[in-house]
């Protein structure tokens, strides 16, 4: 900004109480809301470090109480937790760069008002949002194509998502326009080498939603697992996390019967490792999202706002 001294009239806006008192609102409500969404996350975080009898009377609130490593002993000396994370680690990432370059690719293509038959192609896969074959369906054509207890299975089942290829495409069309696909096929380029030398690095932002998106999805899944894997040895975190839970639960059971300590204990340790799970199984996501939050809102809006 120039100065008085240099010929230039500093232009300024002149704000009445009423916009004072607007943005003051605004800006309440906004922290009150960021508190809101954020509370329960710090909550799960003094409660895995703190006494379980001074979480279950309430004493934890906004400091720790009791502090105790003993949710996080049982957890991490877990016999299955390293080749869980080694599993889940391997499918994800796996799983996220071939649905992410699978996606965009489809929703480049289905982008292009040249294609014949686009409205019909967009159609038959919008169908798929309302409409599902089921898990019995789905089964049946695993176990027919071999794929039982195979790892690959679990990249392959919902390897890409409709609504995905929808975000994608809306994209495309608001950065990628007709006219440089155009300008480029003048200059003698390919499809293939529009698609890698162009688009590609016009689309950082949609890149990493449609990552981001897979990534959390599988980082969290354990179903698909428990139906088409029977082996130990290829079994992800999220389902070994969620049978220590069950076992606990199951000796809590078999304890009930027998002497009061024996059951308290193994209850408050079974409420302790809940809060550990949580953030042993979450840490590395919460990790990964803020080096690509700048992307997230830019990916998910551009479509809307310019398509």
């Amino acid at each position: 900004m120039v100065g008085e001294g240099k010929g230039m009239v500093k232009n300024t806006i002149r704000r009445n109480r009423s916009d004072r008192v607007f943005d003051t609102v605004v800006i309440v409500i906004l922290v009150l809301l960021l508190l809101i969404t954020l509370y329960p996350l710090y909550f799960i975080v003094i409660a895995s470090v703190s006494d379980p009898v001074s979480t279950k009377v309430g004493k934890v609130i906004i400091w720790p109480s009791g502090f105790t490593w003993d949710g996080y002993k049982k957890v991490l000396e877990y016999e299955h937790l390293a080749s869980g994370y080694r599993n889940t680690l391997l499918y994800t990432l796996t799983k996220a760069s071939l649905s992410t370059m699978l996606t965009l690719m489809a929703g480049f293509v289905l982008s292009r008002k040249n294609l014949m038959g686009r409205r019909g192609i967009l159609l038959f896969f919008s169908i798929t949002l309302f409409f599902s074959g089921g898990m019995i369906p789905t089964y049946l054509i695993v176990s027919g194509l071999g794929l039982i207890d195979k790892p690959v299975v679990i990249v392959i089942v919902g390897l890409v998502g409709v609504y995905n290829i929808i975000i994608t495409r809306a994209f495309m069309e608001a950065n990628v326009p007709d006219a440089l696909q155009e300008a480029a096929f003048i200059d003698g380029c390919s499809y293939a080498r529009f698609f890698f030398s162009i688009v590609l690095p016009l689309s950082p932002a949609i890149i990493s939603v449609i990552a981001l998106f897979t990534a959390v999805s599988e980082w969290n899944s354990w179903f698909n697992a428990m139906l088409y894997l029977r082996t130990d040895e290829y079994m992800p975190l999220q389902f070994w996390l969620r049978r220590l839970l069950t076992s606990m639960e199951q000796l809590m059971s078999e304890t009930e019967m027998t002497t009061a300590d024996n059951y308290n204990s193994n209850l408050l340790l079974a409420e302790s490792m809940k809060y550990a799970i949580i953030i042993v199984s979450t840490l590395p996501i919460l990790c990964l999202y803020p080096f690509l939050q700048r992307y997230f809102v830019k990916g998910i809006m551009v479509g809307s706002l310019k398509g």
